[in-house]
Parts: C-alpha cells; structure tokens; sequence
C-alpha cells in the first residue's frame, strides 16, 4: 500500500509515519531525509544534492523525484508512505507519472486535520531526541524526568529554532497556499481521506487505520 500523509506542520504526520513503518512494514520517505541522505552518500545523485544546498538554493522538483525514483526501485514489501512530498499540483502530477512508469499505484491520501490554534500550542511545545528523533511534546508527552529518551536512552533533547509562534504563523500560510490546491486534487480522484488530527497518539492512529482499511 502506498500513500501520503498530508497537513501542515505539527499535524503529526512523523509521529504516525513511525507507527505505520512499525507496524506495517511501511517505508517512509520523508524529502527531508531522503535530501540528508544522498548529500552524505557520495553518489552522482548526492553530488548533485550537495551541490545545490551548498548553494543555499532549493531542490529542483527533478532531483526529489530522481530520488524517490532510486528509493521506489529498491525492495519494499509493505509501501510507501510519501511524507512532505507532493508539496504542490506540478509535484504531484510528478509522482503520478513516477508511479505509473513503476507499475505503482497510490492507495490513499490522508489529510490529518488540524484547528491552527491547537496547532501552535503543540507545536510551540514540541521537542525531539537529538539521537533517534522521537518525537516528545511539553504538554502531551514530556520529556521523561530521569533526563534520558524513553526510546533510545539519549539525554541530547532537540528544539527546532523556528518552532515559535511567529514563525509557525509562517509556515502554515505558506502550507494552505501551496498545499491545500492538493486536496481538491486527491479528492476528484477519489483518493481523498480526512481525519480528524488531534488527540491522543492511538486516537488519531486508529482513525488512520480505518481510513485505510475501511
């Protein structure tokens, strides 16, 4: 089964991402990540990625899908799960073509909705594990009191700079201009799921759950 997770940042795309990969099988493909990845790799795809940030300017749409394209051609039992990308309508008619020319097809696309203002509480909140990048929220889920990851047992906490109001503000209006032409995309091909993305971890898992397997 391949999918995407879409919503805007904090939504706990990542946190539900690591369930499915756990409990399914799943791979994850995260831009992020897979762009980290080949930088360091040394591969002619990694040259070029190295190049580019190196540059401070951004990926071509070209260079992700050359990307998703080696990771898509590996072995992968239990699917895909496209997180951060598509980002926009170019990208997604992209990945359509990518999985067609594969003989790949896209099973789902969940949209975990959000309420804004719950949204910058718990983003505001949020810390991660420097060593394994569980995900830890002030609120909902803090930090364990003996100092070290429940996960892997490190003691290096990470925030990330623009995890602030204002610049939170930012990036969800950048998310609902570029983004949201996406859902009207996936919903007249039928591939469209809304859930509901706030709660409690196993809450919004077991909506997940049923807008794929229902």
């Amino acid at each position: 089964m391949n999918i995407i997770l879409l919503g805007p940042p904090g939504a706990g795309k990542g946190t539900q991402a690591h369930i499915l990969v756990e409990e399914r099988g799943m791979t994850q493909l995260s831009t992020g990540d897979m762009l980290r990845e080949a930088k360091d790799s040394g591969t002619e795809m990694g040259k070029v990625v190295a190049d580019v940030m190196a540059r401070g300017e951004l990926v071509t749409d070209e260079i992700v899908i050359g990307l998703i394209r080696e990771k898509i051609n590996g072995e992968n039992g239990g699917g895909f799960i496209f997180d951060g990308f598509p980002r926009t309508l170019a990208q997604a008619d992209a990945l359509a073509e990518l999985l067609a020319e594969t003989g790949q097809t896209l099973d789902a696309v969940v949209e975990m909705r959000v309420d804004d203002e719950a949204l910058v509480q718990r983003i505001t909140a949020r810390s991660t594990c420097g060593n394994c990048g569980a995900v830890y929220n002030d609120i909902t889920k803090p930090w364990p009191e003996d100092g070290k990851c429940a996960n892997c047992g490190s003691t290096e906490v990470k925030r990330r700079a623009d995890d602030n109001e204002e610049s939170l503000k930012q990036r969800l209006m950048e998310y609902y201009k570029k983004t949201s032409p996406l859902l009207g995309y996936y919903y007249a091909k039928g591939d469209l799921e809304t859930i509901d993305g706030l709660g409690e971890i196993d809450e919004v898992k077991a909506r997940i759950a049923s807008a794929l397997d229902g």
